[in-house]
């Protein structure tokens, strides 16, 4: 999507909207996709008109000024919207673009978190302290009504229609409630996988859209192919020869942790969230180094300090136990990585990083910032002791914050980061 200032748009409402939409938006959605773009789904919201349907004609200069937000940061808070369900955005191409936004509602709380797309979007983004804080804000306290009878009244204990003629005018326009689902591009095919599985051991028929979308989010998620799959459904079977869903969601689980199945979960590919990343305004070496940390994925990071060949599987190991199991950030694991390797002689031993990286874990850094200042005192700490041939990060030690990058060193940079 390139929106321009001088596009027309009109907001259409898919949907009802309520105040109890807010607590959703803030508390599930906002950590996800950020500030900026739940701003924009209020701003777009509060376009329509006394009646909610329909909003004017105004052009998108119009909205960056009520925001006032670049047009990149309106095309980047359109996009998330749309990737998480909330608007769905059409366009007629001339002149002057025309476009058209819908808005569609959050899903209930129960719904988000039952998602495993959105509950692991969440959980990877907030951690999981805060996670059990936000899942804890949308439980429903449990009452005790084993003594109690119940004493509701039917319809029918209280209202007799049987001698009016039934109405049977149907009427379909009426507003209702509406959210869209989320779309993803899976690279498994479930009627091969179907196929493949024998009649005997699996019931087709229990395969509904439910399950088959169900199927498709736990392939995105965790990076898993039609073999994989395959193997994950049949040993999530129940004695009904249907598909626990439960059981097939911690398989899943913990089949990547142990590298059991030789595959990694997406989540080694996700760079820093929006929200825990520095505002560069200078060109300093130091501003540049935090960029390519926050910019770049672990994976990617550590396959950069391989001149040939690629990561080992106990590197890619290593990389999933901190960004899961101790739920450090990405741009957090990529400053580990470097310090680790540096001041190891370029050796990535579990052992030697779960040291540091549970200090780290349990000191709660969140950020590139603080994961280089941490690593900086460590190292001031460790060098009275260890010998001065020990290697430490270029950022180390250094004042360089209003050092300015020479070429050389910007070439670089930007050839890792591209890489």
């Amino acid at each position: 999507m390139n929106v321009l200032p001088a596009d027309t748009f009109i907001v259409i409402n898919k949907t009802t909207l309520s105040d109890k939409d807010r607590n959703v938006l803030i508390l599930l959605y906002q950590p996800i996709v950020g500030s900026t773009s739940i701003s924009l789904y209020y701003t777009l919201w509060s376009y329509l008109d006394k009646s909610e349907l329909l909003s004017n004609e105004w052009t998108h200069h119009h909205l960056l000024r009520d925001m006032l937000i670049s047009n990149t940061e309106l095309t980047d808070a359109l996009e998330r919207l749309e990737a998480v369900g909330l608007i769905k955005a059409y366009v007629k191409k001339g002149n002057v673009n025309s476009y058209v936004y819908e808005l569609y509602s959050p899903v209930c709380a129960q719904e988000f978190i039952n998602n495993p797309l959105l509950n692991t979007a969440l959980f990877s983004t907030v951690g999981k302290l805060e996670y059990e804080r936000v899942i804890n804000y949308f439980k429903t306290p449990k009452v005790n009504l084993k003594e109690y009878e119940d004493i509701t009244k039917k319809f029918s204990d209280i209202f007799d229609y049987s001698s009016v003629p039934i109405n049977d005018n149907l009427i379909y326009d009426i507003k209702k409630r509406e959210s869209r689902k989320l779309e993803i591009l899976s690279k498994i095919d479930i009627n091969t996988i179907m196929n493949l599985i024998s009649d005997d051991i699996l019931n087709k028929k229990s395969i509904t859209k439910d399950i088959k979308d169900f199927l498709y989010k736990i392939s995105y998620i965790y990076n898993y192919d039609n073999d994989d799959m395959i193997e994950l459904i049949r040993n999530s079977l129940t004695l009904k020869h249907t598909i626990d869903k439960k059981l097939l969601q911690e398989n899943a689980n913990k089949y990547y942790r142990y590298d059991n199945m030789g595959k990694l979960p997406s989540i080694i590919y996700k760079t820093q969230p929006e929200y825990l990343r520095k505002e560069i305004t200078t060109m300093s070496n130091r501003d540049k180094i935090i960029h390519l940390f926050e910019t770049t994925s672990p994976y990617d990071f550590i396959n950069s300090k391989y001149k040939t060949g690629n990561p080992t599987s106990s590197d890619l190991a290593i990389i999933s136990y901190l960004l899961i199991d101790l739920n450090l950030k990405p741009g957090v694991v990529n400053v580990l990585i470097d310090y680790v390797l540096k001041i190891n002689n370029n050796k990535l031993i579990k052992s030697f990083v779960e040291v540091i990286a549970s200090q780290w874990s349990k000191s709660g850094v969140e950020t590139v910032e603080q994961a280089m200042e941490i690593a900086e005192k460590e190292y001031k700490k460790k060098k009275n002791i260890k010998p001065k041939s020990t290697i430490k990060p270029d950022w180390v030690d250094k004042d360089i914050k209003e050092d300015i990058a020479t070429d050389e060193e910007i070439k670089k940079l930007e050839s890792r980061m591209r890489r």
